[in-house]
């Protein structure tokens, strides 16, 4: 990537984009927010943030879910703003920033389609980022069938199911493992497009892309126990890519336990560190311990990894990593919310700080 001409098409929008980044909720507001007592408090105290001019018009008591989905508007107009205002090649890079938010959209229709469910009602829970414009045209499709051609012809995942699925894979058994297929294909050409980007976009976001690669290689494998998936199978879900592949993807696919998992994890000094003190029976997260699980340890790693990309200049990292830290505030903002309200008060410092 030329640094000369950077600024012709992104200057403007990485100015943008960091300013984003310094509206993120501090320390001192995270510690003003846990002292709330109610709902009402923390509205209070929210509007000094940048959610305050959202929240002005909600009726009190405020719900955690309302907001949730206030906070996630926020999120979805600042993106879309970017998107606007992007062109060639940072609009193609915003594009692959929604591909992951479109898979768990189609999944959540094909689902609901399994289900019988009418999928306009779906439609309303889908993740506003994941939309297409031929999404609403997925709602005509009354049999699985139907709705994998439709995706086939007309949605911009049309490529990851072509080389990955078939219409008999679409089956209510079959639908984590497809999931994790289509991630894998998306993260392996979201990565190959990154690196023909060139540097410092290709060395900043290879990392990013190897952690996630990393954490669903692991997060795959502890999901695994106690199914029916084959360890052959489980091997054919990891992503071609990151500091586990080849080598410690080999060990995981063979592994029986959680004891098998930490063994392995310990070979890595990346990993030895962030297993230490953590509950790994709890690796999924729960809300009903104080205990550190190994969620809540890659959430602390990707926040650190999306705010090392914000040191340099001149990439568009800085653009996925602005999202990843907007998600994980929004996460923070809601558990502390869910916290008050269920008078939880003692589990509320067990968010992930971002500055």
């Amino acid at each position: 990537m030329n640094e000369i001409h950077f600024n012709v098409d992104a200057g403007y929008l990485e100015g943008v984009v960091r300013g984003y980044r310094d509206g993120l909720i501090t320390s001192p507001q995270y510690l003003n927010l846990t002292q709330c007592e109610t709902m009402d408090d923390l509205k209070l105290q929210l509007a000094t943030t940048d959610y305050g001019s959202l929240l002005q018009n909600e009726p009190s008591p405020l719900s955690t879910s309302t907001l949730a989905a206030r906070c996630t508007d926020a999120l979805v107009a600042e993106f879309q703003y970017l998107q606007q205002n992007a062109a060639e090649p940072i609009s193609r890079f915003l594009d692959y920033i929604t591909y992951g938010y479109m898979i768990d959209n189609v999944i959540l229709l094909i689902t609901g389609t399994l289900h019988e469910r009418d999928t306009h009602d779906l439609l309303e829970k889908c993740h506003p980022l994941g939309f297409f414009d031929s999404m609403p045209a997925l709602c005509v499709a009354t049999t699985v069938k139907e709705l994998y051609h439709t995706v086939m012809v007309d949605s911009p995942l049309a490529g990851y199911f072509r080389e990955c699925l078939s219409a008999e894979d679409l089956n209510e058994l079959n639908m984590e493992i497809i999931r994790n297929t289509l991630y894998k294909a998306y993260l392996e050409d979201f990565d190959a497009y990154c690196r023909s980007l060139g540097d410092p976009t290709a060395t900043i976001m290879s990392e990013i892309l190897s952690f996630e690669a990393d954490r669903r290689t692991v997060n795959i494998t502890i999901n695994s126990f106690g199914t029916e998936l084959s360890k052959d199978d489980r091997a054919r879900l990891y992503p071609r890519l990151g500091g586990m592949y080849p080598e410690a993807q080999t060990k995981l696919a063979r592994v029986d336990d959680m004891d098998q998992v930490k063994a392995i994890l310990e070979q890595y000094g990346e990993y030895r560190s962030m297993i230490v003190g953590v509950n790994l029976s709890m690796a999924g997260g729960d809300s009903g311990s104080s205990a550190l699980s190994l969620e809540d340890r890659f959430f602390a790693k990707e926040v650190q990894l999306n705010k090392d990309s914000f040191e340099q200049q001149f990439h568009y990292g800085v653009f996925y990593s602005w999202l990843r830290l907007k998600e994980q505030e929004i996460r923070n903002v809601v558990w502390i919310a869910e916290c008050i309200s269920q008078h939880q008060k003692d589990k509320i410092a067990n968010y992930t700080n971002i500055y």
